[in-house]
């Protein structure tokens, strides 16, 4: 089974547009190889961005995110980081690398190249939509 984490702006990205998050998100939930992983913290910070204002002005986003975050919340393995991590100067970036640390994820999902600027962390390749895309349906 190959575990996963999933930052934040992919998931925001997936609700707004129909690209590459979009795809990883809608394959991720019917493919029983893969493994979403999250912590307490990363959940939170999913349902605290998702109900931001801002994002109602998107057609369905509200409804939409309400049920990926239910989604997220019954198919997804909850990990608590025991380490803490202060490789990137975003504290929620860290926090995604102390998460694919603890799951011992395979690959960590970001569109955040400006603060992801390595490639790996420790047996987790960084990895873009894109580029996770790519990977998936290729295996």
């Amino acid at each position: 089974m190959q575990k996963i984490v999933i930052d934040t702006n992919v998931i925001v990205s997936a609700l707004i547009q129909r690209g590459y998050p979009f795809l990883i998100v809608d394959a991720i939930f019917d493919n029983i190889n893969i493994q979403v992983c999250i912590s307490e913290e990363l959940f939170q910070e999913y349902y605290d961005v998702l109900n931001r204002k801002k994002f109602a002005k998107f057609p369905d986003f509200l409804m939409r995110a309400q049920t990926l975050l239910a989604d997220i919340e019954l198919r997804a393995v909850k990990f608590t980081p025991t380490a803490e991590v202060m490789i990137i100067k975003d504290d929620d970036d860290n926090m995604l690398l102390e998460l694919a640390e603890v799951s011992d994820a395979a690959y960590l999902i970001t569109g955040n190249s400006n603060d992801f600027t390595i490639t790996a962390y420790k047996n987790t390749k960084i990895v873009s939509p894109k580029e996770f895309w790519e990977i998936y349906t290729l295996s």
